[in-house]
This record gives C-alpha cells, structure tokens and sequence, in this order.
C-alpha cells in the first residue's frame, strides 16, 4: 500500500467527524493537511508527484526523453522485469549444449538437427552465456539495481539522521487510536510515554505536546540488502565468467596429474584468465574403491566413490587425501571433483617376432550403467611384422566387468563390479592416420588406411579373452595378450572460480534481507497529553504503518495498557465539568476506528 493510500486510510476514518465540522469556515483546509508530515517518509520509494495529475504536460525534449528513460530504467518495476527476462534468458542455456561447456556434444547436436542448428547458431542460443542478448539483459539490470539503490540509500539516510515527524492534529483519523483521562500532569504522562517508547526500541522525542516514534528502519535495510546482495551477485558470478578456468583429466590408478595446461584432456577458461593464475599443486591417483548393491530391486546401485590420493602443494610435502562425490578436494584455491570413473584392462602387445611393442592399462569408456565399456588400442611405434617391416595397430576393444554368458545374446554386463570380467577384442593394420594433421579422439578408431585381421573364413577376426589369455594374430603378426590386472581409472574435474565465494555470500545476505523487509513494519506512534477544559490530563495514542496490519493496533494496545498502567484513569470524582461524558477507561487499539 503506497503512502497516498494510507493517509486517504487514515482519514476515512474520520468522515463522520468531518461532515459535522462541515459548518465551519475553514476546518477543511487545516484538517486536509494535519496528517501531511506524519505520513510522509515511511518509504524511501520516490515520491509521487501528484500536482501534475491533470495537467497537460509540454512536449519532451531530448533531455526530457533521456530522463523518462532513466526513470523508468531505474523503476523496481523494470528491474523486476529485467531479473525475470534474465531467469527465461538461462533456460536455453540449461537445455541446449554450450560451446563453452561441450564442443562435442555441440557438434552431435548440429548433426542431428539440420535445420535447427542454423537457427540456433544465428540467436546464439549455442553460446548463451556470451551472447549479446543476455549480456545486454545483464548490463541493464546492473545499471537498473544501481539506479534504484543510490537514490533510496541517500533518502534513507536523511530519516535516519532526521526526528521522526510531529503528531498530526487529529490524531483520530489514523488506523489504530484509543484515548483517556489521567490525573497525571501532561508533563509527566509525556515523560512516561517517552520511556516506554524508548524502551520498546523506538526512536521517540518529545515534539511540542506529543511524543511522537518511529520504529522498524530494519525494513528499509533489508530492503536495500537485498538490492545491494544482487548486485553483490551479478559481479560474483560475472567474475566466474571472467577469471575461471576448469579442465578435465582421466587418471588411472598409479598415474599422477600435475596442474599445467599440456596435462588436461580437455580446458575451458574465461576471457580474462591467466595461465599464471593456475594453482601449484599435483597428485597421483593411488586407489579407486567402487561398491554396489549385490542383491534386491537396487542391484547394482552404487554406494561407495571414493578416489585415495596423494598430493602436494607448492611443492610442500606428500598429503593424503580422499576425494569423493561432491566432495572434492580443495587445494590452492582450486576444487578437484570425482565425476566419473571406469575399467582400464592392462594388455600387453607383442610383434611377429615376440618383442613387446606396448604394454599398460587401456582406460575405457563406459556406455552404461553396468560399465560395459568400449574404447581403442593404438601402436603406433616399434611394431613390425613377421617380414621386419613397420606397421602400425588399431584394436578395437569392448569390456565387460561381470559377462552375462555366452549363448544369451549379445555381449553386456549385468553387474557393475569385477565377477566375470571378459575383454572382446579385434585387430587392424596399416596407417592409423595419427600424422595427418586431423585431430583424433583416443577413443575412436579411423580405418579408412587400415585393412582388418580376418579369420579363415573371411570375416573379421574377434576373439573374447579372460584374464590371463592370449589372442594370436593370424600370419605371425603377433598377439595381444590380456593381462590378469585390471585397473580403474577415476575422472577429475579441476574448477577455479573466484567469484564462488562471493556469490554465497550475497545469496545469504539477500535472503535476509528479504526477510527483513518482508516481515519488518515500518510504524509511527503519536501520544499527546494535553490539560482538557476541565483541568484533567487527556491522554491519546495513535499508531500508522507502511502497510495495514493486524499487528500495529495489537502494539499500541501493549504499549497503551503499559502506559495506562504508569498514568491510570482519573476518578470522576476529579471532572469539574459533570455535564460532561464521563472518563472512560483505556480503549484497545484493536476497537479504534479504521
């Protein structure tokens, strides 16, 4: 409810008195404006200017555009809206793959959707985070929070600084009123109002025969929190924007990681970071523990994640750490989080001539939630045939931690865990292309320079092996064997973000501070004590909020009982004038007139 709205409240409430003063030359006027400096200045909202209600307004000018511009920009209104179109704006970015975020993913979805993706590609729905439409949402709603804060916070201040206003001369037409006669002296119910006033936390002094209030300024600080909070929140996140950096990288168990950029797999940053700005630290991947249900509807669902590492800082010592699912370990203002993990299966490659060529653990990459995993093994030196001449391999492999058996289909695991494991591999020759200057996925293999191993019959030679078997490659080309050992590997995700911290925080403080201005009223009460015609102290007490509320006249009815109490209601005994009504006991504030 705006200001306006509640002095034209308050004085409905006085309508009946003001038809019987009708008669009298001149009371309109003067009771018009008894509430004007009362009501003013409960809100640091600008004013409105009601004067020009009516009146036909010159022609704008290009000042005057700029200024109505200005004021709407700066309006709660726009920026309403403008956090609103900022909301709608982040959808696409949910929904739709980010260059920023997955290049892959992207390029997948620009195939498999021919015609979409030139429309996309045009509103930059690919890249909405940078592109010129929301940054231009975001810069107007910065400006907007800035343009609404300054002029409230200096208005603000001025009250803070300020008295709060004399009591209007009718007190009767405020929302919440009660009245009565005392045989204390109007000086000293003043200075009993005043004490009690104070010590229920307002801000009271006494202003000629009124003490006049004012209480709950934590509604106007709430509100500007919450403002300041979200611009607080608009240059965390666009530092995140600005300064991060994230990458990923895939270890295997007995492989280490150090933080420079020719060790990630894959590295995004923002337009302002520096590879100076990496932090010094490294760690090696020790173990990799992964558990799952055995039996039940839940088969198979895992319970335990866990990656045991050792790290160092700086070149400090060794320290031991566990990094789990979101909790990630925190070292040198970066996070590294286990995301993902997977089987690599050790094999070990020999010639025609049995020299061994490569021999390690193969990561692959799981396709489903039972980890049947896929990948390639590519030798690309120190390979020959059984004729001496260089050549290079290509082995597609398919994994599965726990076989479902031979005879029941196609090849997949039914467990997560190592029971059965069974590596299927097959074999290819020739140019595996890795010098053409064409980037590759380490996990795809190209065979338009390769020709297949094939079997007697003439078809692709594939062989399924258990641990500890050997696939021989036909013509003494060699065999692969696969080892007993099987390894995990565990992916990381290392994040700088340093705006992190800042967003919390204003997320925190905007919380409060809607709460403040939420649940925080903004009141005024008046009590005046005035010696009557009859010699007895009339004491009134009215109360007005910002807004209506069944709390304020509950208030004034405490504060009048406490006060009642101090200064009680004379005897009749005490009125002179016996023609007149007599005293009547303190009225709740509750039964006043609205």
């Amino acid at each position: 409810m705006s200001d306006t709205e509640q002095t034209g409240r308050a004085g409905r409430a006085g309508r009946a008195e003001q038809t019987e003063q009708a008669g009298r030359p001149g009371a309109d006027a003067g009771d018009e404006q008894s509430l004007g400096a009362a009501g003013e200045h409960l809100s640091t909202a600008p004013a409105q200017d009601e004067e020009s209600a009516g009146v036909t307004l010159p022609r704008l000018g290009a000042i005057g555009w700029i200024r109505w511009f200005w004021r709407q920009l700066t309006s709660m209104r726009v920026a309403l809206i403008l956090l609103f179109l900022l909301s709608l704006g982040a959808i696409p970015g949910s929904l739709i793959p980010q260059n920023g975020v997955d290049e892959t993913k992207v390029d997948a979805f620009k195939k498999a959707h021919g015609t979409l993706a030139p429309i996309y590609e045009k509103l930059q729905l690919f890249d909405v985070y940078g592109s010129v439409w929301f940054s231009a949402i975001y810069i107007l709603l910065f400006v907007s929070l800035i343009g609404c804060i300054l002029p409230r916070t200096w208005q603000f201040v001025g009250q803070l600084r300020s008295r709060p206003p004399g009591a209007p001369k009718r007190l009767t037409r405020l929302p919440a009123y009660t009245t009565w006669r005392t045989g204390a002296t109007p000086e000293e119910a003043r200075e009993e109002a005043l004490r009690l006033l104070r010590g229920n936390r307002f801000r009271a002094h006494v202003a000629g025969d009124a003490v006049a209030a004012e209480k709950g300024y934590l509604r106007e600080v709430g509100n500007l929190l919450f403002h300041v909070a979200l611009i607080v929140m608009l240059l965390a996140f666009a530092a995140g924007q600005l300064f991060k950096s994230e990458g990923g990288k895939l270890i295997v168990e007995g492989d280490g990681f150090a933080n420079t950029l020719s060790q990630y797999d894959d590295f995004r940053s923002g337009s302002l970071f520096s590879l100076d700005d990496l932090g010094h630290f490294s760690f090696e991947l020790d173990s990799f523990t992964g558990t799952y249900e055995t039996d039940g509807p839940q088969r198979g669902t895992p319970r335990t994640f866990e990656a045991a590492v050792t790290y160092a800082e700086g070149g400090g010592p060794d320290k031991k750490a566990v990094i789990r699912v979101n909790e990630p370990l925190e070292v040198d203002g970066a996070k590294v989080y286990l995301i993902s993990h997977g089987y690599a299966p050790v094999v070990t490659v020999r010639d025609g001539r049995g020299k061994v060529v490569s021999q390690g653990p193969v990561p692959l990459l799981p396709i489903d939630a039972n980890v049947t995993s896929q990948g390639v093994l590519k030798v690309m030196d120190g390979y020959t045939d059984k004729n001496g001449k260089k050549d290079q391999l290509g082995i597609p492999a398919f994994f599965v931690p726990t076989y479902a058996g031979k005879g029941k289909g196609d090849m997949f695991s039914q467990f997560p865990g190592l029971v059965y494991p069974v590596l299927s591999l097959s074999a290819y020759h020739g140019d595996l292309r890795v010098d053409s200057g064409v980037p590759q996925n380490v996990y795809q293999l190209d065979t338009s320079k390769m020709k297949p191993f094939k079997d007697a019959s003439g078809d692709i030679l594939r062989k399924q092996l258990t641990p500890g078997e050997t696939f021989t490659l036909p013509d003494g080309a060699g065999s692969i064997t696969f080892e007993k050992e099987i390894k995990e590997w565990a992916s990381f995700q290392i994040s700088q973000q340093p705006g992190n911290g800042w967003a919390l925080t204003g997320a925190v403080a905007a919380i409060l501070g809607l709460i403040g201005s939420l649940f925080i009223q903004r009141r005024r009460v008046w009590v005046r004590a005035v010696r009557g015609e009859d010699g007895v102290t009339v004491i009134e007490m009215a109360g007005l909020g910002r807004s209506e509320s069944a709390k304020l006249p509950e208030e004034l009815a405490e504060l009048a009982a406490a006060l009642h109490s101090a200064a009680p209601s004379a005897p009749a005994d005490d009125v002179v004038d016996h023609d007149a009504e007599p005293a009547e006991e303190a009225v709740p504030a509750e039964g006043a007139t609205q």
